[in-house]
């Protein structure tokens, strides 16, 4: 069995009103060195496979036609054995 861990950002281009939010909460906990703070997600999803390169191509589908807006999303992942 191979666990995922999917990691969706809004792109780089993209405003993240919940990033500035959190970044002007931190700084008013006095945490003032702040450049930037964007938000996003993270899926975790448990795959019936053993073969790596398949699971990464299902990880990919999943991603282009549910879990990532490719307009405005960005995402990337990793793939372990579970329990690794």
């Amino acid at each position: 069995m191979l666990k995922a861990e999917i990691y969706i950002t809004l792109k780089k281009t993209v405003s993240d009103p919940q990033g500035l939010t959190v970044k002007h909460a931190l700084e008013s906990l006095g945490y003032k060195d702040l450049a930037d703070v964007r938000m996003g997600k993270m899926v975790v999803i448990k795959l019936n496979y053993e073969d790596k390169n398949r699971a990464e191509k299902k990880i990919n589908e999943m991603c282009k036609k549910l879990l990532a807006n490719p307009i405005i999303e960005d995402y990337h992942f990793k793939i372990e054995k579970e329990g690794a």
